[in-house]
């Protein structure tokens, strides 16, 4: 009686899970296992967030395998080594997983992967996490493209992604079970319950996954255009950390909005603005595993040279506290802190202040968002903070710099973001809500508002600091 395993990795679902498929129909009993080893991830081990949500994730895995007869187990360590001595005491004769892309973990799948068919073993693993994998993309010189535009044009040109694959009828439990610590025992969960907020807004697993991905088409989509700028409003998909952690596949959620609005989803503007957004992520993984060192190092090599402030403790610090002075940018770190999470357009111009108004290395910011983030997503949040900077694959324009007021006023017009995460501010009228320094001190007085005391001054001129990134990008232009 052949008995396979599978390694369960960031595909904690059992819908379209093409291992555990090929699993089933291919052997009479089944072992999934999760592997707790973040060394294998550095230097990009998961942040507190990360570890939150995973918690949760694993303990949504573990019922629906229940429910389906099954078992999760649990195990710490060396992933090769944990591996082999679950062989030894199973008599697994094969081992299947679904792919990461990431370089640590490229790197070590492929030395396990060799090292358990030099044991004997059958081993295969699969595509759960992309609907185009990195190197079936390529332009016409063979070499891999640099500009998200042409990179999608020549995606969607292809056959649209097949249909996902059902929750397996049977998952044949083998007798008896290996034995398995309880979740706690990966020590997931902060000990300081500073989550207690983030706990309320999510749900992880793969049933909040499919609950989201129905309430986004049924309620949001049509309006996804307009809606996904707006972060005073219900109207992004919010579905990012369930496609981090595989609670649900791309394939599932092209599926859904394809259903929704009948046809071809492309020749919808809701939906093809959408899925754009969803090529996005595609090529986010596209350009981490072509360029492995980018998750550190700038693409345009000549931003090595960038003239980043020398001296920034205090001014990070103000920014990671949203303490800046700029209501929109600190509404968005407030938001962030409690929440973990940030709406996409004030991700752009947190970001964009942190590296252009502040000068201070984009790597920072990326680090502060990789520990608070429920989605932090390696490629995403390389290439996102490389765009911002300008420095990356298609990157924004260097001479890009978002007003922070110019942006609060414009797509958040009331208000209404700002006053929920800045509580300080909910007395200005709506006109100084993103500039309180220039209210008037008799408005600022009705408010209950003395600046430096309830709310901080801005800690650098926008007008000045953009003055500056220019002037340093200007420096490295010619290298």
């Amino acid at each position: 009686m052949s008995t396979a395993l599978i390694w369960f990795r960031r595909d904690l679902r059992l819908h379209d899970n093409p291992a555990l498929s090929h699993a089933v129909s291919a052997h009479e009993h089944v072992i999934p296992v999760y592997i707790h080893a973040p060394q294998a991830e550095a230097p990009w081990m998961p942040g507190q967030a990360s570890c939150w949500w995973l918690h949760h994730s694993l303990a949504a895995l573990a019922d629906s395998l229940h429910e389906h007869g099954s078992r999760l187990l649990l195990r710490q360590g060396d992933s090769l080594a944990t591996l082999r001595a679950l062989v030894r005491e199973t008599g697994a004769t094969a081992v299947y997983w679904n792919r990461l892309y990431e370089p640590a973990s490229v790197a070590r799948d492929k030395a396990i992967k060799a090292a358990l068919r030099e044991n004997g073993l059958e081993v295969a693993s699969f595509n759960a996490a992309l609907l185009f994998e990195p190197w079936t993309v390529r332009k016409d010189d063979k070499t891999p493209y640099q500009v998200f535009t042409p990179y999608w044009k020549a995606c969607v040109r292809r056959t649209p992604p097949p249909v996902p694959l059902p929750i397996p009828e049977s998952l044949k439990a083998p007798n008896p079970w290996p034995d398995s610590p309880p979740l706690e025992v990966l020590g997931l969960l902060p000990r300081i319950d500073w989550y207690r907020h983030m706990a309320t807004m999510w749900r992880p697993g793969e049933g909040g996954a499919l609950a989201r991905l129905e309430h986004f088409c049924g309620t949001i989509l049509a309006t996804y255009q307009q809606g996904r700028n707006l972060p005073g409003m219900d109207g992004i998909s919010r579905l990012s950390p369930h496609l981090h952690f595989g609670e649900l596949s791309p394939r599932q959620v092209w599926t859904a909005v394809s259903n929704q609005m009948g046809g071809d989803p492309l020749a919808r503007p809701a939906a093809e603005t959408f899925l754009r957004e969803l090529g996005w992520r595609e090529f986010a993984h596209y350009a981490l595993y072509h360029w492995p060192h980018t998750s550190t190092q700038p693409l345009q090599e000549r931003f090595n040279a960038f003239p980043w402030r020398s001296e920034y403790g205090e001014l990070l610090e103000a920014w990671r506290q949203g303490r800046t002075g700029y209501p929109f940018v600190d509404a968005g770190l407030r938001e962030l802190w409690r929440t973990g999470w940030m709406h996409n357009r004030v991700r752009m111009v947190v970001a964009s202040f942190l590296a252009k108004n502040c000068r201070i290395p984009w790597q920072e910011g990326a680090r502060w968002f990789w520990d608070t983030l429920v989605d932090a997503d390696l490629a995403n949040n390389t290439l996102g903070w490389q765009w911002t900077a300008g420095c990356g694959t298609d990157a924004a324009p260097y001479f890009r710099i978002f007003n922070p007021v110019i942006q609060g006023m414009k797509f958040d017009p009331d208000g209404t973001y700002v006053r929920r995460w800045v509580p300080e501010l909910v007395g200005l009228p709506d006109r100084w809500v993103y500039q309180p320094w220039a209210a008037p001190v008799d408005e600022q007085r009705a408010a209950k508002l003395v600046l430096g005391r309830d709310y901080p001054h801005p800690v650098v001129d926008v007008a000045a600091s953009r003055s500056e990134a220019l002037a340093g990008y200007e420096s490295i232009k010619q290298r």
